[in-house]
């Protein structure tokens, strides 16, 4: 399992991807965005989504997870 956090605060712009769904490293995730500036949040490696933690307009906290990776 692999944790997927927010690197800053923000507001989710756009979930990309959905529970069940299989990523490769470097995919978008999640959009977030902050001060006008959309940040992508990427796959830290290939496997599939177990959990999505957040829905769009939602705020978000420095650290807080935002999706879980399963295998």
């Amino acid at each position: 399992m692999a944790e997927v956090r927010a690197e800053m605060v923000a507001n989710v712009w756009r979930v990309v991807v959905a529970e069940g769904d299989h990523v490769e490293d470097g995919d978008t995730l999640v959009i977030l965005e902050s001060m006008k500036m959309e940040i992508p949040v990427a796959a830290p490696r290939d496997g599939t989504v177990a959990a999505i933690l957040v829905s769009e307009t939602q705020i978000v906290e420095e650290g807080q997870k935002l999706a879980i990776l399963g295998e």
